[in-house]
C-alpha cells in the first residue's frame, strides 16, 4: 500500500526539519501544509528540507489545524495513496512509529488507527496535569459521542487511515479547527468504522500550543451533546430499532417520573411537615430503580455494539461522484 504522510504546519521551524528527517522510507509521499504561518513554514521547508517525496502546500488564510490536514487529505487522496498519516510538525510525535501505525491498517484489522499516551504510567506522569485532565473529561465525552467505548485520548492528532474510510466521510462537513480529531471519530463512528489505538509517548519540550483548554472546553462539550443526541436517536431509533432502543425509551420516562415525583412529594412535606407515607416513597423510588437498571442495560449493549468489521473488507464507499465523475464515465 502507498503511505502519505501529513504535517500541517504553524509555528514549527524549530521542530520540522528534524520531524521530516525521521520518516521512513515505507512512506511515499509528504505533504507539510503551511497554514498561514507567521514564520513562513513553507518557506522554511522548501529551503532547508531536499526530500523528494516532500511537497509544501499553502493556505492564503489561516484555517485551523483541521483544515489544512483536510487539504493534505486531499492531496494524498489525489496521488493515489492507499493509508494516509497524520503527523503533527512540532516534535510531539515520534515518526519512527509510523511502521506500526499503519500495520493494522494493511493487514485489514482496523480502518482508522491513532496514537493513546495512556497506555503507560510512566507516560501519564510526564504529561502535564493541565493536558491530563483537559484528555480524561473529552475521553469520557466522546466515547458518548462516537460509541468507540474500547479507545482513550481521542484528541490525539497522531492518526492514520485507509483511503477507502475517508472517502466516506464529507470533508468539507469535518471541523477544521480543534474539534478535527473528535468530529473524525464521531463521523467514523457514524460510518461503522473500525478504530483502534496505538501506544505512543508525547514529547513536550519547546513546542508552541495555540489552544486554550478554556475557551474550548464548553465548544468541545457542546458539540459532543449534540453528538451524542444525534448518534443514539439515528442508530437506536432511525437506524435500527431494538430491545435496547425500548430500554433507553423506557429508561428515561421511569427514571425521570421517579425522580419528578420524588422532588414534588419531597417539597411537599418539607412545606407541610407531614412525613411522605411508604407508598409515596415506593412510587418514586421503584422507578427511579427500574429506570436505572433500564440505562444499565443499554449502556452495556451499546458498549458490546462497538465496530468490528473494518469497513475497507467491505469493499464499500458512502462517497457519492462528483459531477466530474460521472463525466468522466461517460467519455469512457
Amino acid at each position: 500500500m502507498r503511505i502519505a504522510v501529513v504535517i500541517p504546519c504553524f509555528k514549527v521551524t524549530r521542530h520540522i526539519e528534524d520531524v521530516i528527517a525521521r520518516i521512513g522510507p515505507e512512506v511515499e509521499y509528504i505533504f507539510a501544509i503551511d497554514d498561514a504561518c507567521p514564520d513562513n513554514s513553507g518557506d522554511f521547508i522548501e529551503q532547508t528540507i531536499k526530500d523528494p517525496r516532500l511537497k509544501v502546500l499553502r493556505h492564503a488564510s489561516n484555517t485551523g489545524v483541521g483544515g489544512a490536514v483536510i487539504t493534505g487529505y486531499r492531496a494524498a487522496l489525489e496521488a493515489g495513496a492507499d493509508i494516509l498519516v497524520k503527523v503533527d510538525g512540532d516534535g510531539q510525535m515520534a515518526p519512527e512509529l509510523i511502521s506500526q501505525f499503519v500495520q493494522p491498517i494493511e493487514v485489514g484489522d482496523a480502518d482508522y488507527v491513532k496514537g493513546n499516551r495512556f497506555y503507560s504510567g510512566s507516560a501519564v506522569r510526564e504529561m502535564p496535569w493541565v493536558r491530563l485532565f483537559g484528555n480524561a473529561f473529552l475521553s469520557f465525552i466522546t466515547k458518548l459521542s462516537s460509541g468507540y467505548w474500547s479507545i482513550f485520548d481521542p484528541t490525539n492528532g497522531f492518526t492514520a487511515i485507509h483511503a477507502r474510510a475517508l472517502e466516506s466521510i464529507d470533508l468539507d462537513r469535518v471541523s477544521k479547527r480543534y474539534f478535527f480529531e473528535s468530529d473524525m471519530l464521531i463521523r467514523l463512528g457514524d460510518l461503522r468504522a473500525v478504530v483502534i489505538d496505538i501506544p505512543m509517548r508525547a514529547v513536550y519540550a519547546d513546542e508552541v500550543s495555540g489552544i486554550r483548554i478554556s475557551r474550548v472546553m464548553i465548544e468541545f462539550l457542546w458539540r459532543h451533546t449534540a453528538a451524542t443526541v444525534k448518534r443514539i436517536i439515528y442508530m437506536y431509533f432511525l437506524r435500527d430499532f431494538s430491545l435496547a432502543s425500548l430500554n433507553l425509551l423506557f429508561g428515561v420516562i421511569l427514571l425521570t417520573f421517579g425522580v419528578t415525583f420524588g422532588a414534588v412529594a419531597w417539597s411537599g412535606s418539607i412545606a407541610t411537615g407531614v412525613p411522605a407515607t411508604t407508598g409515596t416513597v415506593m412510587l418514586s423510588a421503584l422507578p427511579i430503580v427500574l429506570g436505572f437498571q433500564m440505562l444499565l442495560f443499554f449502556a452495556s449493549y451499546d458498549i458490546a455494539s462497538e465496530p468490528k468489521v473494518p469497513i475497507q473488507r467491505l469493499r464499500i464507499t458512502t462517497r457519492v461522484p462528483m459531477r466530474a465523475d460521472y463525466r468522466a464515465k461517460s467519455r469512457n
